[in-house]
């Protein structure tokens, strides 16, 4: 079986949120579109507690300085997807009747969690690899936000765990803290195994 990851469209990636991904909003349309394409849909969801480590105001440390969290190298953020805040509602615009579960992360306060399947130390699991199994998933399709960090690392995580992977270029945007961010993580994904697609090959399916 193949699934669809949708991961993070939340408000606070979004144009006019608080860690806004250029053009985050764009892939909104892209994803509603290829929802169909797939028996089995799932979201993941960034889900802070208001006091989360990684945010550069509980630290009292300028955004994007780099800190260690817990032992881990950790980029200091805006404060996002605060839980119970709109900030971390997914986009409006994204299609939801065919999402089957979501999968929140970034709830522990000392130690981020890009990933959709651990946190950044892989010391916890979200049960999504254990619910994609038990569906007798056998390759993943990864869209969203943001290239490179939360589409990354779920990427990189998923072919970990045995799962045939497939990013959709066109279906992302990344923060681009340094301006080749993303083009590096394409790179990193594509070196690790991951194949990379554009939405336009999935019509083919």
């Amino acid at each position: 079986m193949k699934a669809f990851i949708i991961v993070d469209v939340q408000n606070d990636f979004c144009p006019g949120g608080a860690l806004a991904v250029k053009d985050g909003d764009q892939v909104v349309q892209v994803i509603n579109s290829l929802e169909d394409k797939f028996d089995l849909v799932l979201a993941t969801q960034d889900w802070h507690p208001k006091d989360h480590g990684s945010f550069a105001s509980v630290i009292g440390r300028p955004v994007y300085e780099k800190i260690k969290l817990s032992g881990l190298d950790q980029i200091l953020w805006p404060d996002h997807c605060v839980q119970d805040t709109p900030g971390a509602d997914f986009h409006p615009g994204l299609r939801r009747d065919k999402i089957e579960k979501v999968f929140r992360k970034g709830m522990e306060r000392n130690i981020d969690s890009y990933s959709g399947f651990f946190d950044n130390g892989h010391k916890k699991a979200t049960g999504l690899g254990d619910f994609l199994k038990t569906r007798y998933v056998t390759d993943v399709y990864i869209a969203g936000l943001a290239t490179d960090y939360c589409v990354k690392y779920t990427a990189l995580d998923a072919l970990s765990l045995g799962f045939q992977t497939y990013v959709i270029k066109d279906a992302c945007r990344g923060v681009n803290v340094s301006p080749d961010d993303s083009a590096k993580a394409f790179d990193d994904m594509n070196a690790a195994g991951v194949k990379l697609i554009n939405s336009n090959d999935l019509f083919t399916l």
